[in-house]
């Protein structure tokens, strides 16, 4: 037995920590293929174990194929996407994939399907930027997206119909995911409210939940012309073109969920002033709801939820001018924006729920 000295040890370790981030995305790529093929959905439908001869079938694909799908699905099930369980024969057992927590939030017709969110960050327009990071260190004005694609995100939305219906799938997913929590665990956060108002609040998603679960509450969603000019309200929905940098309606709550993020301090200062303008008083019911992520700065927190969290913070480094923030730069922003109180309450994973108060 070759016994490696403790130098030797550390540098093996250094390098493969070095590869496993170099070589991650491939995951994140193999996690899209198999959405794009709709491998969760087959599994799913099998009803039981499904064995990989059962899987190249179900795919329609030459099972000359076969080692592509095996080897594909051997680092899905490593990275715990899909798992291996018993498939009973009359005469023999036979091991086969099956779905893990993970992978039925994949599931396309789950309430909580997340796939459309998948496809939308491994999308190449908002991959592309990345290979444009060094912009934001050189003398240049220009971010990453905009070097990339020559206009930014939201430019890019508006002028290309096929991504931005990707795009607002995706935040659509996500507010259903979103609103999933809500009406069953945060429901006090809203009761009690005549009014609210979803600032880009795209096709509506969370404001169809919230209307539901509380009838007696107005709900507007707001947003730019090419996400809400062609839609139309029903009940008590009603959708609202505007700015929200020019103009904000008012309403008894102003929810703002994965707004903040996409803008600078400056920015989301100049928003949370509109907001408090366009609110009652504490008194009256009048508050803002952020929905965003509150980075993690207890080291005893779970080290996996952080990472994932300064990820998005560079996601929106790259493709906006925003940021993921720490309480203590939440809480900045919102004394500068003249507001006098805050609640927060980690209810939602990964991202929190933050009540702001005039």
């Amino acid at each position: 037995m070759e016994i490696i000295n403790g130098d030797t040890k550390e540098l093996l370790e250094a390098q493969a920590h070095v590869w496993k981030y170099t070589f991650n995305y491939i995951t994140s790529m193999s996690l899209k293929c198999a959405v794009q093929l709709g491998i969760p959905d087959i599994i799913y439908n099998h009803n039981k174990p499904i064995t990989l001869s059962e899987l190249v079938k179900s795919l329609s694909i030459h099972q000359i194929r076969s080692p592509y799908v095996y080897r594909l699905m051997r680092i899905l099930v490593h990275s715990g996407f899909f798992s291996i369980g018993k498939h009973e024969h009359l005469e023999e057992e036979e091991e086969g994939y099956i779905l893990t927590a993970s992978s039925r939030l994949l599931l396309k017709n789950n309430v909580t399907n997340l796939s459309p969110f998948v496809l939308m960050i491994t999308d190449p327009v908002k991959v592309a930027p990345f290979h444009f990071m060094s912009a934001l260190f050189q003398e240049t004005e220009t971010i990453p997206i905009e070097a990339a694609h020559g206009m930014s995100l939201w430019n890019y939305c508006a002028q290309h119909p096929e991504f931005n219906k990707c795009f607002h799938d995706a935040m659509a997913c996500d507010a259903n995911f979103v609103t999933s929590v809500l009406v069953k665990d945060c429901k006090t956060i809203f009761e009690g409210s005549q009014s609210l108002l979803d600032v880009g609040g795209g096709t509506g998603t969370v404001a169809r939940v919230l209307s539901e679960a509380f009838p007696s509450m107005r709900c507007k969603v707001f947003d730019l012309p090419h996400v809400v000019s062609n839609l139309k309200g029903s009940g008590n929905i009603e959708f609202v073109v505007g700015d929200m940098f020019n103009f904000i309606p008012s309403a008894d709550i102003i929810l703002l969920k994965w707004i903040m993020h996409d803008w600078s301090d400056e920015e989301c200062v100049m928003i949370l002033k509109k907001c408090r303008e366009a609110i009652p008083s504490k008194e009256k019911g009048g508050k803002i709801v952020i929905i965003d992520i509150v980075i993690q700065t207890d080291k005893r927190k779970n080290d996996e939820s952080t990472e994932t969290q300064l990820c998005f913070d560079i996601l929106m480094m790259v493709v906006l001018t925003g940021k993921e923030r720490t309480e203590t730069e939440w809480e900045k922003l919102f004394l500068e924006a003249g507001f006098t109180s805050y609640k927060i309450t980690n209810a939602l994973g990964l991202r929190s729920i933050i009540e702001v108060f005039p």
